[in-house]
């Protein structure tokens, strides 16, 4: 039975996007594989999805080869396939370049980054075997879109997000495989409560709110990620704030840079 389900494996699947995008490949029938370094969170995870339909692996990302060991594990509860890799996890920081300490800019670069080429390197065996209509997709951000002042290594990784997308979309095209990146805006998930750096004791959520922008609801990325799967854009923009950045980015640079600049507010002010 198993065999016939085709499979997605997400990392970052106790809570947030990943969870969302479990929850919803889960109710088209896929088998769900989740990945995270949060064991309680994969359970209750699998739980909402329904544990018949779920496997559960808990590594992390930055591991090149607890990669190799997360998907051969995956596949062979999957009945030998994998049809989708959901390269999800990912860490926010914030605050001011000044403000970053080594330790959380390698972090985020670590897991952001690096984590999503060795995801891809990693899967590749797979989705090529499970070709045509096997897929990779990236979660990048709005930050991937335009440079977003206060939160500079936030912004790298997720640039680099689509910049992998869009060079393994050329790369992998010869063997069937589609590649797609999610571009989402604030999204109503539990990493809007943490602190954007640890210098502050402000969560980023507040920050959010201050600014006027929006909280887009987590099941609209899901959504998204279910239509990435299935069609034939590059990129698929979430939320107001992203196809806002999109759009006076590509229309209205000199704007967007002006609004930008006048936008940021350092910690403490």
């Amino acid at each position: 039975m198993l065999a016939q389900r085709r499979a997605i494996f997400i990392t970052g699947g106790g809570s947030g996007i990943g969870r969302a995008i479990a929850r919803k490949f889960g109710s088209e029938g896929w088998f769900v594989g989740l990945g995270d370094i949060d064991e309680a969170g994969m359970q209750e995870t699998a739980q909402l999805v329904g544990s018949d339909a779920t496997f559960c692996h808990r590594f992390d990302v930055r591991d090149r080869q607890a990669w190799d060991d997360a998907l051969a594990a995956f596949a062979q509860a999957a009945g030998g396939r994998i049809d989708v890799l959901a390269n999800n996890a990912g860490i926010p920081i914030g605050g001011s370049l000044a403000e970053n300490s080594e330790e959380e800019i390698t972090r985020c670069l670590d897991i952001n980054l690096k984590g999503v080429l060795f995801g891809a390197q990693a899967a590749y065996p797979w989705l090529k075997a499970s070709a045509p209509d096997s897929c990779l997709l990236n979660t990048a951000s709005a930050a991937g879109i335009y440079g977003t002042p206060g939160a500079s290594v936030y912004t790298a990784t997720k640039f680099g997000v689509r910049g992998i997308t869009e060079s393994l979309d050329g790369e992998w095209a010869p063997d069937g495989i589609n590649v797609r990146s999610l571009c989402p805006s604030f999204i109503d998930t539990p990493l809007l409560e943490h602190n954007p750096n640890a210098q502050s004791n402000e969560a980023i959520r507040q920050r959010v709110i201050d600014a006027g922008l929006e909280i887009t609801p987590v099941e609209e990325v899901a959504e998204a990620a279910w239509n990435a799967v299935h069609g034939e854009k590059l990129h698929w923009l979430v939320g107001k704030t992203a196809k806002q950045i999109a759009f006076g980015s590509r229309w209205m640079p000199g704007r967007v840079r002006k609004q930008t600049r006048s936008s940021f507010r350092p910690l403490g002010r």
